[in-house]
């Protein structure tokens, strides 16, 4: 080490330099030296063989990810939205009155491989997808991802939570959406319940939902029930509030298809809707439904909010996400945010960058 030369008659500066040597050996008080970071994407299904496997991607889906696959692997934990199942089995697939808004969702059981080389531990499988095939689907769609070691949770008296660790911090996660067979995100006290329950065994806990009415004339938190195609969706800002008061850090929602705002309340982080981050060939992609964040929060060991980062992707027909020179999905964040919660208590920079006020 490169030591300055000291006057010998210059008590002050002598002073002055013995300090800012011995400055970094210091403690920052106040300053938690440990940081946790976290991933959250809003949904994916890479691809289904029903009705027709002109609906898979070429090359077995291995190029879907391959863009964005360094920045997922670089969290403690990253997670994502399961929409669909995930087997090879047959199950009873599932029926609507119209079939024009009904889709049904069976990727097949090896594309979890794409999941775990990106970085996976942890998924939700509380949507309306993930009883696309009955019993059997759910059943089949669970054992391949014990198989590939990747967390799950949202389906209502069997996995409701999960509970993992990832460098010595352990999470607790559990995931809610309006549909049946899952964790109701409409029955508050229950999920306060659960998130409480967790909170006592974890060091820190993520929750997950799937709820808000759809489409880019949603892009908005309305604050209030939200309906759509005449379905309780759940009042997403509400139940948000709830499971952080009752001891969740970080809260990931999904569902309306579209990104939506971000928001601090009570030092946790909330995203209201991580937008279509992988959805292969039977999703609409157009506008506002084609671009979505990777979001990044880092987090104290209590699991306060202390800074984030979003990287903007976007998606075509043709591939999964790529990453958005244009950053419009930050763009977008940024507006809907001040929209919705202009004392948020967060600032979010052109870059993506996210800061306490």
């Amino acid at each position: 080490m490169f030591l300055p030369t000291l006057k010998k008659d210059s008590r002050c500066g002598g002073l002055f330099f013995a300090l800012l040597f011995l400055l970094p050996c210091l403690p920052v008080f106040g300053q938690d030296p440990k940081l946790v970071s976290i991933i959250g994407v809003g949904d994916m299904m890479l691809g289904t063989n029903y009705p027709s496997k002109v609906h898979l991607p070429a090359n077995g889906g291995s190029d879907l990810l391959a863009e964005v696959n360094q920045i997922l692997n670089n969290a403690d934990v990253t997670f994502g939205n399961l929409e669909g199942t995930l087997f090879d089995g047959e199950g009873v697939p599932k029926t609507c009155n119209d079939s024009s808004k009904c889709y049904v969702f069976r990727t097949p059981a090896s594309y979890v491989r794409h999941f775990s080389d990106a970085g996976f531990d942890v998924l939700s499988i509380a949507n309306n997808h993930s009883g696309d095939f009955g019993p059997a689907g759910r059943k089949g769609t669970k054992a391949v991802l014990k198989n590939a070691g990747i967390a799950f949770a949202g389906l209502e008296d069997t996995d409701e939570t999960a509970i993992f660790e990832r460098n010595g911090v352990k999470f607790g996660f559990c995931a809610f959406a309006p549909n049946s067979g899952t964790c109701d995100i409409r029955k508050v006290d229950r999920a306060k319940a659960m998130v409480s329950a967790l909170k006592q065994q974890c060091d820190i806990v993520i929750v997950s939902f799937h709820g808000g009415a759809e489409g880019t004339d949603n892009q908005h938190v309305k604050k209030q029930t939200e309906m759509f195609l005449g379905e309780d969706r759940g009042n997403v800002h509400k139940f948000a509030h709830a499971v952080i008061d009752a001891g969740a850090d970080v809260v990931f929602g999904h569902g309306p298809h579209v990104t939506r705002a971000v928001e601090l309340y009570k030092d946790r982080f909330i995203a209201y809707s991580l937008g279509n981050f992988c959805t292969y060939g039977r999703f609409s992609l157009t506008g506002a439904s084609g671009i979505a964040p990777i979001i990044k929060v880092f987090t104290n060991d209590k699991g306060e909010f202390v800074k984030g980062e979003i990287t903007a992707t976007f998606q075509k027909k043709a591939h999964g996400p790529k990453l958005d020179p244009e950053k419009r999905v930050i763009t977008k964040i940024r507006e809907l945010t001040k929209a919705d919660f202009p004392d948020s208590g967060l600032n979010i920079s052109s870059d993506g960058i996210i800061t306490k006020n």
